[in-house]
């Protein structure tokens, strides 16, 4: 393996190797201490700039004219049957999924003290589902994006109902097991009869699917439709796309509040960057199949999430039925194709970004740091702490796609693509759910600031980490509102092979 090789998996050891130091502190330090939280900042900063270092790679291999399928997405593959790829793709998703990751350890770094010795246990698990979570992006083969989506998914399963303080926190870690493992089931069922229609359990390559497609006529249609069916549909859970969307809301309502963002953030940037890579990447040929079917999860995911966000009573389960809706959004892009690749990398990193954000937030607000975040414990959020009141405005005002927000930008984009690609039912779909959805997010916000604050609320302590997370959070969300075009530069490169 040379270095390029190397590069190309180099996320995956700097991480590693901070689980392994993170757990020997832990047992050579049977307290909390930051040294964990240090070492784990160190090593998410560390596979970011190994995945600006890899964007930078593809480029130079570009301009050399590389043939070699494992470096470059602009390059004539030489290897029959290759498991990991790296190109811009990749590149990019992982600098998100890192970025959401440090984060997200900043947004659950309060429940890593509370927990005191077992937090050395919450922030390897962190890092592992990062480690699986980027695994399932750089995956050029089936049985690769598997393995990263069953590490993910494991350590979130332990994450869910790692407080174990009430019993919505193990319904919650079972019911995400349980329907977790149906999903992955049928992920690898439909994988099964990829590979029976194909021949390959790779993407790319002589032996890969995309190579088979191009040049072959297959015998067996059906057999590939149903594949594909199956494969978007164990995906879908994943992201909670309706609808799959049925553990979400307990699952949000029942895990520790600081680590579900993360678990929500990360699992829908690995989650369409997966899907990306099969469907745009590995079947282009057959977008007249596997479109519609998109177009019908995205307006059924609209329509559900956004009907049902409406009448909750508490924030978590709000925003778990928002992210349903959001979903459906992000997989407007994809019926446009590789067209749709540019807007569905804005839309899903933004998002990401207000999701930890928010449950940050809510973290801070709510009573009960591993359970319920009522509605009424937002009222009059604005006099308790105005700092936190105006964070959250911004980010309920990006979810809403309110102009001068990145959410704006990112609907914008999705919109246009599924419009110019046909879909103009959907768009006029995914219009309608936008005015509606704003009642949702206007609920909070109209509970923050014109509410009265309840007696017995608590004071609100937060943190210097938590600051932190949410200002980026801020920012990042008003700048590339405000001014989106090198950010929308950027992922216009970023497409599978």
């Amino acid at each position: 393996m040379n270095n390029a090789s190397l590069l190309a998996v180099a996320p995956e050891v700097a991480l590693l190797a901070g689980v392994l130091i993170v757990i020997i502190l832990g047992v050579m330090l049977e307290r909390p201490r930051r040294e964990w939280g240090f070492v784990a900042a160190l090593s998410f900063v560390a596979a970011m700039v190994l995945s600006v270092i890899q964007w930078r790679e593809v480029d130079e291999l570009i301009a050399e004219g590389s043939d070699l399928l494992f470096f470059s997405a602009r390059s004539v593959p030489i290897l029959r049957n290759p498991m990991v790829v790296m190109d811009h793709y990749s590149a990019f998703a992982g600098f998100a999924i890192f970025t959401v990751g440090l984060l997200g350890l900043g947004a659950a770094w309060g429940l890593v003290q509370r927990v005191k010795a077992r937090g050395v246990e919450l922030v390897a698990l962190i890092l592992l589902a990062v480690i699986g979570l980027h695994m399932m992006t750089i995956s050029a083969n089936m049985i690769i994006l598997f393995l990263g989506l069953e590490t993910a998914s494991i350590a979130f399963y332990v994450v869910a109902g790692f407080t174990r303080q009430r019993e919505q926190s193990d319904e919650a870690a079972v019911k995400y097991f349980l329907l977790g493992s149906l999903a992955s089931a049928i992920f690898v069922y439909g994988a099964a009869l990829l590979f029976a229609a194909t021949g390959s359990t790779s993407f790319y390559g002589a032996g890969g699917m995309k190579a088979f497609l191009s040049a072959s006529i297959v015998s067996e249609p059906g057999l590939l439709l149903l594949g594909i069916g199956l494969v978007i549909v164990g995906l879908a859970f994943k992201v909670s796309a309706a609808p799959f969307h049925q553990w979400a809301p307990d699952v949000y309502q029942g895990a520790p509040t600081g680590a579900v963002g993360l678990m929500a953030a990360g699992v829908k940037i690995a989650g369409f960057a997966a899907l990306g890579r099969i469907l745009i990447g590995a079947l282009p040929s057959q977008i007249d199949e596997w479109a519609p079917i998109l177009s019908i999860i995205a307006g059924l995911s609209m329509v559900i999430g956004t009907a049902l966000a409406a009448v909750q009573t508490d924030v978590k389960r709000l925003l778990a039925y928002s992210g349903v809706a959001h979903a459906g959004y992000i997989m407007m892009a994809f019926v446009g194709g590789a067209a749709g690749v540019g807007a569905m990398w804005f839309y899903v990193s933004m998002y990401a970004l207000t999701l930890v954000g928010a449950f940050a937030i809510a973290s801070a607000v709510s009573r009960n740091s591993t359970g319920e975040s009522a509605l009424d414990d937002w009222a009059g959020l604005s006099k308790r702490s105005p700092e936190l009141a105006w964070s959250m405005l911004v980010v309920l005002l990006a979810m809403g796609g309110i102009p001068f927000t990145a959410g704006f930008v990112a609907k914008v984009s999705v919109f246009t693509v599924a419009a110019d690609s046909g879909y103009l039912w959907l768009t006029i779909l995914a219009l309608l759910t936008t005015v509606v959805g704003l009642y949702v997010y206007f609920r909070v916000a109209a509970k923050m600031f014109f509410g009265a604050p309840q007696d017995d609320a608590p004071d609100l302590e937060v943190s210097t980490v938590l600051r932190s997370v949410v200002a980026v959070v801020v920012v990042a969300t008003i700048a590339f509102g405000v001014d989106p075009w090198p950010l929308l530069d950027l992922v216009r490169d970023a497409l599978p092979l």
